[in-house]
């Protein structure tokens, strides 16, 4: 009786305390990084002291350009991305739902799919030049086809026995297309998101590096630390950009979390 009057007290605590297991490399690297530019182990001209990029930091996050930057590169990404995840959702739902346009559409956009994103920004500036227009529109790139590929995976994943129940309760296509295909899809529709946020951020990145004009956005951070060979700045401008990634990243999951309440519980 007492061993399991007892049991649920260590369990309640070590629910209380959070988990520190993924700091421990990333705290360990900075450890070792400032030891092996305090004690001369490596050219601190190319590995900085962390102490300097701090010092950037600082700088740079009371510099109102900056900002402006931020805000620019998250427009960018969250229009392309709106555009990317719309078009790829209406596709991937007709090529799941229509044999016709499988047979029309699909073998072409298996084909273009294969192309590597990088290779359209050659032909987005020769038509649409190097500004916001060509690099919204690499964006949507980069996140309508895994958006695409997710959608016609959750749709052609319906059962044949849920379609079966619409038919006989008489469902029309469209009530069918809402409270059918696209519920029953949405795991994969929201899992397509996830991949499509992630490719849209690097797609955003990858624009202001190679689609260069001048203008302010988180890539020119970087751009501007390569040109002026500061490393220190480099580094910041990295660690922004990984910041803002891994905040997408915890959004969607806590959005999936909330959207997909009515599944069961997955057991371990």
């Amino acid at each position: 009786m007492s061993t399991s009057s007892e049991s649920p007290a260590p369990r309640s605590l070590a629910r209380t305390w959070p988990d520190l297991r993924p700091l421990v490399l990333p705290l360990a690297l900075i450890v070792l990084w400032l030891l092996a530019t305090s004690r001369g182990w490596v050219d601190t001209k190319v590995v900085v002291p962390p102490t300097t990029v701090l010092a950037t930091a600082w700088q740079e996050l009371f510099n109102p350009v900056f900002y402006n930057g931020v805000a620019l590169s998250l427009w960018r990404d969250l229009s392309g991305l709106a555009l990317g995840t719309t078009a790829g959702i209406l596709l991937g739902v007709l090529l799941g739902v229509s044999p016709l346009a499988r047979w029309l559409i699909g073998p072409t956009f298996h084909s273009l799919r294969q192309v590597s994103l990088f290779a359209w920004l050659p032909l987005l500036a020769a038509v649409a030049g190097s500004g916001d227009l060509s690099k919204i529109v690499f964006v949507a790139f980069s996140a309508f086809y895994p958006m695409v590929l997710a959608t016609l995976e959750g749709v052609q994943g319906v059962s044949a026995a849920h379609a079966e129940v619409a038919r006989v309760y008489g469902f029309s296509r469209m009530q069918t297309l809402f409270r059918l295909i696209l519920p029953s899809a949405a795991p994969q529709i929201l899992s397509g998101f996830k991949l499509a946020l992630v490719y849209a951020w690097l797609g955003t990145i990858g624009a202001e590096f190679l689609l260069f004009d001048f203008s302010n956005g988180l890539g020119q951070i970087v751009i501007k630390g390569r040109s002026a060979f500061r490393v220190d700045l480099i580094l910041f401008g990295l660690f922004v950009i990984g910041l803002i990634g891994y905040g997408f990243a915890r959004l969607t999951t806590v959005l999936e979390q909330r959207l997909l309440r009515w599944r069961p519980p997955v057991l371990h």
